[in-house]
């Protein structure tokens, strides 16, 4: 089935906020985990909320590892990473011990350390700043407020970095790498800014509402 947007179902996203979201703006998208999906797709989603090890595991178990980075990698297929989704994209993550991720963006994810003794995980709205407005923040101001809830933060190449927000410190909100996208926060639970995301992506890669 050919489908412009698919959601990526690896058992451990709450893809059911992101579809909500697609379903407000009007979009057609499919949710799907079969290699074919993604294939014919033009543009994936990679949601995600729970353990980045678990996450790896259930990707390997579905047998699209392969699949998935020779689509992003070498097909340069569009993707949106949120969250966990966003988290494995790197090269590693700490949590609960080193495991490796896809891969496809230098640095790994670390224990977030804050000052001024804030709690984490990092739970509630936060300001960012736009380092790159495009395409992500095209219809966004500078400050827009977004819905966080992480315990791990990424570190790697300043040059990759589209947005930070202050917890205690810059804290990575958001990357991108020519057709990789990532996004720490939620946009589908970051009310109207978060929807303004969204369509600012797809707009970016000519994919408009159908309703």
């Amino acid at each position: 089935m050919n489908t412009k947007i698919l959601i990526i179902d690896y058992k451990v996203g709450n893809h059911q906020s992101v579809e909500n979201a697609l379903h407000v703006l009007g979009y057609d998208f499919l949710v799907s985990d079969k290699k074919e999906d993604i294939q014919h797709a033009k543009v994936l989603i990679l949601p995600g909320v729970g353990a980045f090890g678990e996450a790896m595991n259930n990707l390997k178990k579905l047998g699209i590892l392969e699949l998935l980075s020779n689509e992003i990698l070498k097909n340069k297929k569009p993707i949106l990473g949120i969250c966990l989704g966003m988290q494995i994209m790197a090269e590693y993550s700490e949590e609960n011990g080193y495991h490796k991720g896809l891969g496809w963006i230098n640095g790994g994810f670390i224990k977030l350390e804050t000052k001024n003794n804030l709690r984490v995980p990092h739970v509630g709205w936060n300001a960012v700043k736009i380092i790159k407005k495009e395409p992500l923040f095209s219809k966004l101001a500078n400050g827009s407020n977004f819905y966080f809830d992480h315990s791990y933060h990424f570190k790697g190449k300043r040059e990759n970095i589209s947005a930070f927000c202050d917890y205690g410190g810059n804290v990575v909100a958001s990357f991108q790498k020519e057709n990789i996208f990532g996004v720490q926060f939620h946009p589908e639970k970051s009310q109207n800014n978060g929807l303004k995301l969204f369509r600012s992506f797809f707009n970016y890669l000519h994919i408009y509402p159908v309703k």
